[in-house]
């Protein structure tokens, strides 16, 4: 990449995995093999930022997921904790539908200050718009946004037509469409989640699949200022995703709201 563009834009990383160092090794491998793609990162901080400064970010969504729900407690203590290590980071908290307290987990990720609540479907193995996944959404509706992973040709758990389904039940809930709406499900996302309200979208695990005309083009239906930039690190290296997401055409103004705004104005930073 010329090295004129580094410097060149404000750049947010709306979509980034974090371990604690014990276990980083063998949670980022674990994710390799349950995707099928080599690893070249460990997830654990430092690494994501020594990773992203390479390109010049200069703030992270951090998250992890509780595939099981005694899991719950300790993610979202470790994710707080790097929050108050790393000023550059915005966390996302976890809960799981099987939770036997749900409404303790998510008073915990508010008091903790935490700015959210990352849910995975397929770790998680539950439908995305099953029962107990709506009593979630109840409970954060109005007062934390939800990032939540989307789309797996092999499973049924996290289809756009699910996630279509939060938005019509939950209007009001601030919804972060995860890897533009589908992973390897990009042309039902197309079709089921263009012009929803209160939708947001990341390119992230998306562009190394896309053609540039055909991400350029769902980018643009969902709405310029409905998209985020993200890395999914450590799925992804963050030289390699901006290269990417510079290929799909849009302006410098379009390219600046995609990088960095857009995520700003959602949060409200």
């Amino acid at each position: 990449m010329n090295p004129e563009v580094y410097g060149k834009y404000e750049i947010i990383d709306a979509h980034s995995h974090i371990f604690p160092e014990k276990i980083a090794e063998t949670a980022t491998v674990s994710i390799g093999h349950f995707y099928d793609i080599p690893m070249n990162n460990h997830g654990f901080s430092e690494k994501l930022i020594e990773a992203g400064s390479k390109i010049g970010v200069t703030k992270y969504l951090v998250c992890s997921t509780a595939t099981t729900p005694k899991q719950t407690n300790n993610i979202n203590h470790f994710i707080a904790q790097e929050c108050e290590k790393h000023s550059c980071f915005y966390g996302f908290g976890t809960t799981h539908p099987d939770s036997s307290d749900l409404e303790g987990d998510i008073e915990q990720i508010i008091s903790m200050g935490l700015h959210g609540v990352k849910l995975h479907p397929d770790f998680q193995k539950f439908n995305a718009d099953s029962p107990e996944a709506f009593r979630i959404y109840e409970l954060i509706e109005g007062r934390l946004p939800l990032l939540i992973h989307c789309g797996d040709a092999r499973y049924d758990y996290s289809a756009p037509h699910r996630i279509k389904k939060i938005n019509e039940n939950f209007p009001k809930l601030q919804l972060l469409a995860a890897h533009l709406g589908g992973y390897q499900q990009w042309d039902e996302a197309e079709k089921t989640l263009a012009g929803l309200d209160n939708v947001r979208f990341d390119v992230s695990s998306s562009l190394a699949f896309l053609t540039p005309e055909k991400a350029a083009r769902i980018v643009k239906k969902y709405g310029i200022e409905n998209c985020f930039f993200g890395s999914d690190f450590p799925m992804w290296s963050h030289e390699d995703e901006l290269m990417r997401f510079l290929q799909l055409g849009f302006t410098e103004e379009e390219n600046q709201k995609i990088l960095a705004t857009n995520f700003k104005e959602f949060l409200g930073l």
